[in-house]
């Protein structure tokens, strides 16, 4: 029954193919999508008049899939403040090709049921026995696991291509000028906590130099670390194509380390998204790497222990080492960040692997790997697992809890380091539809998500009697940006002014920004710059310099030299 879903995503989930039809017969599309799109980003347009258009029922029906107050209530992305997330083009190309960037939590589930029917629309929530799509109609439908014969992810977005042909020219542009004008009022709750009500922007902006030429250039690279004992050896992950290199930055060369690609799942935030070297890597030639894959009961994030040929350059073949295998319950959020403690214990950031808002309350389920920062021995074995449990976890002796568990009530914390000075450990952790934040992760504390977004409250559904949240570092409005990228604590000239300062940055909106703090509290934040490609990663070497991963295929060095933090 594929051919029925895919004549439902042309027509789209709000309106019949007639209706789509009769539509485009009465405004039938003047201009061709490339011309559509030029005359939008020259003409303004009237907001008033696009925010009609939005809500009609009988013409574009917006307002029936897509919620507008950040409570993402229906089968499209909520549209709160989609005028601070997204720019102009971004608006634009997103109406007429949906299926180019579909938002993450949103692509297109397909349940193929024992009847042979397929069931088409959004993930809301999963449970061991049956799971619920939102669906056309707008409402909830639930399938038990016996009723379900096959289940997948769609690279069609749920929205149709075609909606554009139902408006004239002008008519576009308004509805485009009515989104952009969306935007997130001031949070006193930012205010009220010490966030500053604007972010001041540093005298000077950071000089962004690529380090490799062009020819060098990579595909959605998501990692970058530096081969431990050298100089100017890395490995570079990409996401998507799953390739693993080997690249040297003193001779600007590449060469292929390892290729998982054909273990990769489809669809989602798919793909290999971390990795680390071990500390005694020159020695023992380990390496360790976080991949999405689809399995016999579901897609899982696997941490796999592989080894490296003996002169480095590339993986040995030799079989990989499983240490955890932890069940998604959908096709996002599965974290992915790996690094080594100071102590030589592994630290994996997991996120909470959605759906959307985490329905099931991952992030506060002590029993669920998910949606924590867990810390591991992989020098060492205890009966029965592939790793040894630190003797000093916070959990190692509490009923109902993992013990490999350091830190909860996290929703997706994307990259991580450690203050080599300090030996804090800085997480940027991806917000819902709000706000994004930058915490310091302690043993044993909760960072409150799904009970807290940033510093307000989020929901009560599993709010535990007593238990204490840790507020974030810091936390920012969607007006700065919708996905923050964890960074590093510059250490790199003692002597610059940016000294001690954690330089980390919006995937999205490419800002980047430096932030001073003390005891947990923020003491100053400026933007120092903004990218020429969106920041998926930061990389540091071991002498300090820090590097910014593009995720459009260029690494840049950050140069600080004659910045002053002003």
């Amino acid at each position: 029954m594929l051919s029925r879903f895919l004549r439902w995503v042309v027509v789209g989930f709000a309106v019949s193919s007639l209706s789509i039809r009769a539509r485009c017969a009465s405004a039938p599309a003047v201009l061709s999508k490339t011309d559509l799109e030029a005359f939008a980003l020259k003409q303004s347009g009237d907001a008033i008049h696009g925010e009609k258009l939005f809500r009609q029922d009988t013409r574009l029906a917006c307002a029936k899939c897509h919620s507008m107050d950040g409570t993402s209530s229906k089968v499209g992305p909520d549209l709160f403040a989609v005028g601070d997330k997204m720019g102009r083009r971004e608006i634009v190309e997103a109406i007429l090709y949906p299926s180019r960037s579909i938002a993450v939590g949103y692509s297109a589930s397909v349940v193929a049921t024992q009847d042979g029917e397929e069931h088409v629309g959004v993930l809301k929530d999963r449970t061991a026995d049956a799971l619920e799509l939102m669906e056309p109609d707008g409402q909830r439908h639930r399938y038990s696991v016996r009723q379900i014969r096959k289940e997948y992810y769609s690279e069609v977005s749920l929205m149709p291509e075609s909606l554009e042909t139902a408006l004239a020219p002008q008519e576009f542009t308004d509805l485009v000028d009515y989104l952009v004008s969306l935007k997130q009022p001031a949070s006193r709750s930012l205010i009220a906590h010490g966030m500053p009500g604007e972010i001041p922007t540093n005298h000077l902006a950071i000089r962004l130099v690529p380090i490799h030429p062009e020819t060098l250039k990579f595909s959605h690279p998501a990692w970058l670390g530096q081969q431990p004992g050298t100089s100017d050896q890395f490995l570079l992950i990409e996401h998507e194509p799953g390739k693993i290199w080997a690249v040297d930055l003193a001779r600007g060369t590449k060469s292929l380390f390892a290729d998982f690609g054909a273990h990769l799942t489809d669809g989602g935030t798919r793909g290999l998204v971390g990795a680390v070297f071990h500390p005694d890597f020159a020695r023992n030639r380990l390496y360790y790497v976080i991949i999405s894959q689809a399995l016999a009961d579901g897609t899982h994030s696997l941490l796999l222990e592989r080894k490296a040929s003996a002169d480095g350059w590339t993986d040995s073949g030799e079989p990989a080492r499983e240490l955890l295998r932890i069940k998604a319950s959908s096709n996002n959020h599965y974290g992915g960040g790996l690094m080594f403690g100071p102590e030589g214990f592994l630290y994996v950031g997991m996120g909470d692997t959605g759906p959307q808002e985490d329905p099931r309350g991952n992030g506060q389920n002590m029993l669920n790997l998910a949606g924590k920062m867990l810390r591991i021995d992989v020098n060492h074995r205890d009966p029965g697992l592939p790793y040894a449990i630190p003797t000093d976890n916070p959990f190692t002796k509490a009923v109902g809890t993992r013990p490999e568990i350091w830190a909860s009530g996290l929703r997706e914390p994307w990259r991580f380091s450690f203050d080599a000075v300090t030996k804090e450990l800085w997480v940027g952790d991806v917000g819902q539809d709000r706000y994004e934040e930058v915490d310091v992760i302690q043993k044993g504390k909760n960072y409150g998500w799904n009970v807290f977004e940033g510093f307000e409250p989020f929901s009560n559904q599993y709010r535990r009697p007593k238990s204490d949240y840790t507020p974030p570092v810091f936390a920012y409005a969607r007006k700065y940006g919708p996905s923050v990228t964890g960074g590093y604590v510059y250490r790199g000239d003692r002597h610059s002014d940016f000294y001690g300062v954690y330089i980390f940055g919006d995937y999205e909106s490419k800002r980047i920004w430096g932030l001073r703090a003390k005891d947990g509290k923020l003491r100053e934040i400026r933007q120092i710059g903004v990218s020429p490609q969106r920041i998926v990663s930061f990389a540091s070497s071991s002498q300090g310099v820090l590097y910014l991963v593009g995720y459009e295929g260029t690494l840049f060095q950050l140069d600080f030299s004659g910045l002053r933090f002003e």
